[in-house]
């Protein structure tokens, strides 16, 4: 990523983001531990071939028991080894769709409301306000309920409940920009306000939507590990939730079964908050230099 800072601290010189994020040691270790989740996801089918739901031994095999099962076997006798790989795949995915499609509806929302105002900014925050009265978890669960618990349906439903966040930020931003003498020197030479927002507010409002990004992405893992838990995950597919929800009846017998699978929930959500307080430190220049 070649984003360049301007560091005030070393005499007005840039630098890149990577840079930024080298000399952060929780960013680094953030970035390492969520580059081993994503490449444990794209080499799943290498390790571990084959439907990652099919029972391949003798059940409730404990870590250890068996070299071909090294993380042991659940009650049917699945390989907890290969649904962990398989799910970090569905997390992953089910995380960074939800996460697309929020930022996707909150910037348009936000930034129409942000840079119009008026009445349409008045009237596109009272639909958001409606949608943040409703606690985001059971408005998710209403949807999945609704049509039928898939990766997709779930992804959409993870990103409907968390757009109002985006929204609001987005809209701070542009009513902040929108005065800038940036802006009115485009205004003067007769940019269309599309061209406005897209290219001049918008890419200056960047900063704070990856930082919110990375949150909303570790906020959809965990979305999508509460409704697995309550059975309501795609049943054709391996999941982290879905693997702690079916352990849940051995946990006092084998307890390897839900906790295997919830440490790599929690790698996968303190990976992204470590990433995105790196990236928070980076793109703010306020707090570059307050840390500094």
């Amino acid at each position: 990523m070649d984003i360049a800072l301007l560091n005030p601290d070393r005499g007005g010189h840039s630098e890149t983001l990577w840079s930024a994020l080298r000399r952060n040691p929780a960013a680094l270790a953030g970035a390492t531990l969520l580059s081993s989740v994503v490449l444990l996801a794209f080499v799943a089918d290498q390790l571990y071939p084959g439907d990652p739901l099919e029972m391949v031994g003798l059940p409730l095999q404990w870590p250890g028991a068996d070299p071909a099962y090294p993380l042991g076997t659940d009650s049917l006798g699945r390989d907890v080894a290969a649904g962990i790989a398989h799910g970090a795949r569905v997390s992953l995915l089910i995380a960074l769709s939800a996460t697309l499609l929020s930022v996707l509806i909150g910037v348009t929302v936000g930034a129409l409301a942000g840079y119009h105002g008026g009445w349409l900014g008045d009237a596109l925050m009272r639909v958001t306000e409606v949608f943040q009265t409703v606690p985001s978890f059971l408005l998710v669960i209403v949807i999945v309920a609704i049509g039928n618990p898939s990766v997709g349906v779930i992804a959409l439903a993870i990103g409907v409940s968390s757009w109002p966040t985006v929204a609001r930020l987005t809209r701070a931003e542009f009513r902040t920009l929108r005065e800038a003498d940036f802006v009115t020197a485009a205004r003067s030479l007769g940019f269309s306000q599309r061209a406005i927002i897209l290219r001049e507010i918008l890419p200056n409002a960047l900063a704070a939507l990856v930082v919110t990004s990375s949150i909303l992405v570790a906020s959809a893992v965990l979305i999508e590990a509460g409704l697995a838990f309550l059975g309501m995950s795609d049943p054709n597919h391996a999941s982290w939730g879905g693997m702690i929800g079916s352990g849940r009846e051995q946990i006092a017998a084998a307890w390897y079964l839900t906790a295997l699978p919830g440490v790599a929930i929690i790698v996968l959500v303190l990976a992204l908050n470590l990433l995105g307080d790196g990236l928070n430190d980076a793109l703010n220049p306020r707090l570059r230099r307050y840390r500094s």
